[in-house]
């Protein structure tokens, strides 16, 4: 016996259920922006690294621009 896994479908959430989805994926866009933002300005003697890996990184969803703030920037 296969169980097949229900695919739910944008229409069939609720109002609620898509605008929670709209603001978690509008902040991860603005994080990911200010992180792009910021790695841009930033000389790259004040990166913890090489700015393209950073560059790189920043597209791994939240942890890519959380670890840039936490631990790519010399402050």
């Amino acid at each position: 016996m296969t169980h097949m896994a229900h695919k739910t479908h944008w229409k069939d959430l609720s109002g609620k259920r898509k605008t929670g989805m709209i603001v978690i994926g509008l902040a991860q866009l603005t994080l990911t922006a200010a992180a792009y933002r910021d790695l841009i300005k930033r000389p790259a003697d004040q990166v913890e690294g090489p700015k393209f890996v950073w560059g790189i990184a920043l597209l791994v969803n939240w942890i890519g621009p959380i670890s840039y703030f936490a631990k790519g920037r010399k402050v």
